[in-house]
């Protein structure tokens, strides 16, 4: 008797399925297994069937899918789970790994270039105070109140510190030294220093990083070890006008403190992540000259999205030809992922 064709679930609602899985990368899936996709219901997330582990191979999840019990990916079947989007923490507990079932971040790649890319133009706008200009620009319509002459600030310049040299991190570090940027320097516990060597990155501990950056830029997971870890007392060491940037996590933050300096005017900031999201209407941080705010959509390209779909084609492809996974998430890398 021959072995079952292998069969895909790909449990992702169909309007989030329209924007990470293009007709080529369906194509390539439906070339590897049969694919079956959740039903298009309505609802705003697709919910795991009945009998999924002992009726599929590969489960394909995403933003859009469902919570489930661990106990759902467990039968005769299923081997495999890839997560198209970021971080699978939320969706996967760690006790997944002990069930016999591999976990793969297919989507974490891609969005790490876009991540890094939003970091980036949130440090030049800042920088070039292009948010200050546009704003009493768009305001005033006089050229001189605008900013007509007003000077900023360069990148090649500045000290860029990094909190985590993470894969968004080291795409970042890699993005301000390609633009020139003379010292760049880093944070991370996990990095060694050949590591560092070849990013460009000087590796330092967390007090001298915050004393030493005039841009500093959060690239770290939420782990126990890292939550808060930006408190007051660091966040005091930053030189009056340092810049903050956080396209990571916001707990990794006391962002109390971090808002009652930007109130003051002291430091300046481009956040996409919040403690709590959406923004509230009362937030202290709407309407302050030194702050740029975008809403929780660093990662967010078309081509990032699409790239994702394909990453995660790629490890289903390396799963069902025997081929290593890129991505894999094992249980010695799970507590630090973002």
């Amino acid at each position: 008797m021959t072995d079952p064709a292998p069969r895909l679930y790909l449990a992702i609602t169909p309007p989030e399925l329209s924007i990470l899985y293009d007709a080529p990368t369906l194509g390539r899936l439906r070339a590897l297994a049969e694919v079956v996709v959740a039903p298009d219901d309505g609802a705003a997330r697709a919910v795991l069937p009945e009998g999924l582990a002992d009726e599929n191979d590969v489960l394909i999840t995403s933003w859009s899918t469902a919570a489930f019990a661990p106990a759902q990916l467990v039968g005769s079947r299923l081997r495999l789970a890839v997560h198209t989007a970021g971080t699978l923490r939320g969706l996967f507990p760690k006790e997944v790994l002990a069930q016999g079932v591999r976990l793969a971040q297919g989507g974490s790649a891609p969005m790490a270039t876009a991540v890094a890319e939003l970091a980036l133009t949130l440090t030049l706008v800042l920088l070039r105070e292009v948010h200050s200009m546009d704003r009493r620009l768009q305001a005033t319509r006089d050229w001189h109140q605008g900013g007509s002459g007003m000077l900023a600030h360069g990148i090649r310049e500045q000290t860029i510190g990094l909190v985590g040299l993470s894969r968004v991190g080291r795409e970042y570090a890699s993005m301000v030294r390609g633009l020139g940027t003379h010292e760049v320097l880093a944070h991370d516990p996990f990095a060694t220093s050949s590591e560092a060597d070849a990013l460009g990155v000087e590796l330092v501990d967390l007090p001298q990083l915050c004393e030493r950056s005039d841009v500093l830029a959060v690239h770290a997971p939420v782990t126990e070890e890292t939550r808060g870890m930006l408190d007051a007392a660091l966040m005091g060491r930053l030189r009056d006008g340092a810049i903050v940037v956080n396209t990571a996590r916001s707990a990794v933050l006391d962002m109390e403190a971090l808002t009652a300096e930007l109130v003051s005017g002291r430091l300046r900031a481009g956040l996409d992540v919040f403690d709590v999201e959406p923004l509230p209407a009362e937030s202290p941080l709407y309407g302050l000259d030194n702050v740029v705010l975008t809403p929780h959509v660093a990662g967010g390209t078309v081509e990032a999205r699409l790239a994702q779909g394909a990453g995660v084609a790629d490890e289903v492809m390396a799963f069902l030809t025997g081929a290593p996974l890129q991505y894999e998430v094992t249980a010695e890398i799970y507590d630090r992922l973002s």
